[in-house]
């Protein structure tokens, strides 16, 4: 990771969940802040330009695709990764060809987690 923090969004309408998040994403060093509705989350995402955004899928599963398109479009450089709780048997294929970058089924260790995180945080800067 560079030695500027990361920016760093978490969409995801359970909010414990998101603030849980938050809280360990700014102690790994991390600038992070939540969305807890896709409403939020796009302008959000404007506001702090994120190097990489996490996005719950929810439910309907549909809303999470539908959402990134939108933050592609807002972001373009941002890295999006997905989670959910979704174990349908195809939603990492339809994960990697909605372009995210990859995939934490819930509940998601924190050491996958800030494994991810840090490689994409990673991989954007290397792309600025």
């Amino acid at each position: 990771m560079s030695k500027e923090p990361c920016k760093v969004l978490v969409v995801d309408e359970d909010r414990d969940n998101a603030d849980t998040t938050i809280m360990l994403l700014q102690m790994w060093g991390h600038e992070a802040e939540a969305a807890y509705s896709p409403e939020n989350a796009v302008s959000a995402a404007i506001t702090l330009d994120p190097d990489v955004i996490l996005v719950d899928l929810g439910r309907p599963i549909s809303n999470g695709f539908h959402l990134a398109d939108e933050l592609r479009a807002r972001c373009p450089t941002a890295k999006l990764v997905a989670i959910t709780a979704f174990t349908a048997a195809d939603i990492v294929p339809r994960t990697r060809d909605a372009g995210f970058e990859k995939v934490l089924l819930k509940p998601a260790p924190a050491r996958a987690l800030k494994e991810t995180v840090d490689t994409q945080c990673a991989a954007a800067s290397i792309e600025e």
